[in-house]
């Protein structure tokens, strides 16, 4: 237990700092188990009650984790150590298609609405004690989650959909909730949920979006959350259909208690409508982020849910940063209204991409999953060792693990990096090292 190091401190805050620093450091491994309370009090020379409370912070931060009598181990992945370091170094001329990121060509040109946005700061500057959500932004959201068939809601904006994510599930969970993930997903999520304190219970997914199956049991086993990625999903590229919202609404009507959190990952590049199951519970929320189709550093999401959600968020909001900038409001607005982005033609680049790789891959009898976006999944038997030959082949791949809880392995290709032509090359590839002939050598 604990192998050399030794945990020191005399109270919470040095005891669980110790633990942190441990562990963020290497010292103290994913798994390793941690001296019971008592043992440690007694070793510490301090109350009891001083330890429970060390370790009840670290497992609020999503250090470590506590299961009754077999005790409290370092999580297996800890809070400090977040899914975007599972990735490979791409070496000089190895082709990069891990990233997930946009196409840079297909991203609008920002001056124009920047200097908008510039100039009318100039003419009616935004100070202290305003609205955090300018007017006009605002009337454009509610007038397009309408035509979606949203039911009416206030809105909010956030600094983007992750952090839409994390203020929703602190306005309702507390530490030790457990939050209904989909597996494989959003690896961002999948390390925020345990940062929080929070225990993520994994939901699989087909092509249509989460399995209702999967998502009643997760909601009989008392998940006081639930998140679902309606377009676009990371990484598979799900999308939730007309007849999986009908299901999943029926099966969350009988837990109507449940907080149920949308992502709209796809708004803006995709061509399939939106089925929301909003309404289905009594808190709900639908986050729509633009950094796909505007940009990742515009840093702006705007969300809209029941009244009493959207005010807890906001309410937190303003005791944190006030609000998100009206300069990046108004340029985001902008772009809006212009027209800057051709959703249709933005989505159906991706598309013919992304068809294209999949049916490559499926003449040479390689199923791959990616119905809307630009990412493609490739469920694969040997993870690791089809990451390795690939990067051989050229092509720098996104491993499986940064997407997985208990789902099995695979790899995600985004398709924004490639170019139509280059479907067959990267279809030979995969071939080649995902093929019967390359399982015989393991990497590890």
């Amino acid at each position: 237990m604990l192998g050399e190091y030794r945990i020191e401190g005399r109270r919470a805050a040095e005891i669980s700092a110790s633990v942190e620093g441990a562990v963020g450091a290497g010292r103290l491994a994913p798994g390793e188990l941690l001296p019971p309370m008592r043992e440690l009090a007694v070793e510490l020379g301090v109350n009891p009650n001083t330890v429970a409370a060390a370790y009840r912070t670290l497992r609020e931060r999503g250090v470590i984790e506590t299961a009754g009598r077999r005790g409290s181990r370092v999580r297996p992945r800890p809070a400090s150590t977040p899914r975007d370091l599972i990735q490979v170094e791409v070496p000089e001329g190895v082709r990069d298609v891990s990233t997930g990121s946009p196409d840079p060509a297909l991203l609008p040109p920002l001056g124009e609405a920047l200097a908008a946005a510039a100039a009318r700061a100039l003419r009616s500057p935004v100070l202290y004690g305003e609205d955090p959500v300018d007017t006009e932004l605002e009337r454009a959201a509610r007038a397009a989650f309408a035509a979606d068939g949203l039911p009416d809601g206030p809105i909010a904006v956030t600094s983007g959909a992750l952090d839409a994510i994390e203020r929703l599930l602190a306005a309702h969970l507390r530490p030790g909730d457990a939050v209904a993930v989909e597996d494989p997903g959003w690896g961002s999520l999948l390390d925020l949920v345990p940062a929080l304190g929070l225990r993520p219970v994994p939901v699989a997914v087909d092509d249509d979006g989460p399995l209702p199956g999967e998502t009643d049991r997760a909601l009989r086993q008392g998940v006081r959350a639930l998140v679902v990625t309606d377009r676009a999903q990371n990484p598979t590229g799900a999308a939730v259909s007309e007849a999986r919202a009908r299901e999943l609404r029926s099966v969350l009507a009988a837990h109507p208690d449940v907080l149920l959190v949308e992502d709209d990952h796809g708004h803006g590049i995709v061509d399939l409508p939106l089925f929301p199951l909003a309404g289905a519970t009594r808190h709900w929320a639908l986050v729509r982020s633009f950094a796909k189709a505007y940009g990742p550093d515009l840093r702006i999401a705007v969300l809209t849910g029941d009244a009493v959600t959207v005010d807890r968020v906001r309410g937190r909001q303003r005791l944190g940063p006030g609000w998100v900038s009206h300069l990046l409001q108004d340029a985001v607005l902008h772009l809006w209204r212009s027209g800057a982005v051709d959703e249709a033609a933005v989505a159906a680049s991706y598309g013919r991409r992304r068809e294209a790789l999949i049916t490559a891959l499926r003449e040479r009898g390689i199923a791959a999953h990616g119905r809307s976006g630009m990412n493609v999944w490739l469920p694969v038997p040997d993870e690791t060792g089809a990451v390795a030959r690939l990067l051989q082949s050229g092509w720098a791949v996104a491993p499986g693990a940064r997407f997985r809880l208990s789902s099995p392995p695979g790899v995600r290709l985004t398709v924004s990096a490639m170019a139509l032509e280059e479907a067959e090359a990267v279809a030979d590839a995969v071939a080649s090292a995902t093929g019967p002939g390359s399982l015989g050598r393991r990497y590890d």
